[in-house]
């Protein structure tokens, strides 16, 4: 497969008054292919949400320095210029965050919002965008798409959001979808619908997905390999069985073994969680 993002030895590093650097990403470098599901799993403070927000020049600049590479179809990211970056964004790489929240104006109808993404990129007129962002709710499975177009944001459940938030992700088909712990804020429930909408769009639109979770079972329902972060730095990468089977790294073991759900996972193609989950 053809490799649509190269990454190369990029580094985030963080500057503070009176303080030294801190490398919340040190010299990390991987690939993801046309059409594949690249998991990056670590925990909390190893840097996966730095390197996401690095490869869309997101970082405030005033307080961080990043440097490497990173090739989206061949062209350097890294040393385009705000304007061209915007381009990008939403067209040809997306990202969603773990909040939606971050996403979504509670002073806009979520309908509304899809719509203003298409329009940003493509120029339309008001009424093929609105009949685009409609689409694209049902698509990813909120409907009726007329209440849910026109409704606000504080009116949908956390699940719903995170939908629409999608919704504005795939809006103008890109190429690569980074999802940075897209399901932290759901029930679990929430959870396994929203993982198994992914991998539905993973099927059927052929989409390449960074999906950055530090929770085995989702990355065992999605991920054709994984990557593991610890401090900054990739431990152990490789196809996601053999990791689970023979992982070399004793962070990886410790990640893996201590969810016996992540195996059960990778068999029915959906995130297993427990019993007492479920119920909440």
């Amino acid at each position: 497969m053809d490799n649509l993002l190269q990454v190369r030895d990029l580094t985030v590093q963080y500057h503070t008054a009176n303080q030294r650097p801190h490398s919340a990403v040190d010299g990390i470098s991987f690939d993801v292919a046309s059409g594949e599901v690249l998991g990056l799993m670590g925990e909390s403070g190893s840097g996966k949400s730095s390197l996401a927000l690095a490869l869309l020049g997101l970082l405030p600049t005033a307080s961080t320095q990043v440097s490497g590479s990173v090739l989206f179809r061949g062209q350097e990211l890294l040393a385009r210029p705000e304007r061209a970056l915007q381009q990008i964004r939403g067209a040809a790489v997306s990202l969603v965050f773990q909040e939606p929240g971050i996403s979504l104006s509670p002073m806009m109808r979520a309908g509304e919002q899809i719509a203003e993404v298409i329009h940003a990129h493509r120029r339309w007129n008001w009424r093929q965008c609105r009949t685009e962002a409609e689409q694209m709710l049902a698509r990813v499975g909120l409907t009726p798409t007329a209440r849910i177009f026109a409704a606000y944001p504080h009116q949908l459940s956390g699940g719903q959001r995170q939908r629409v938030v999608l919704a504005q992700a795939l809006a103008c088909e890109p190429a690569l979808l980074i999802a940075d712990e897209p399901t932290a804020s759901l029930d679990a429930r929430s959870q396994a619908d929203f993982i198994a909408l992914l991998r539905s769009l993973k099927e059927q639109a052929r989409i390449s997905i960074l999906l950055i979770s530090h929770t085995p079972e989702i990355q065992a329902s999605l991920a054709d390999r994984l990557l593991v972060m610890k401090d900054g730095r990739i431990v152990e990468e490789g196809d996601f069985d053999e990791l689970y089977r023979n992982p070399s790294d004793a962070y990886t073991r410790l990640m893996l073994r201590r969810s016996k759900r992540a195996r059960n996972s990778r068999l029915y193609g959906e995130p297993v969680f427990a019993e007492e989950q479920l119920a909440r």
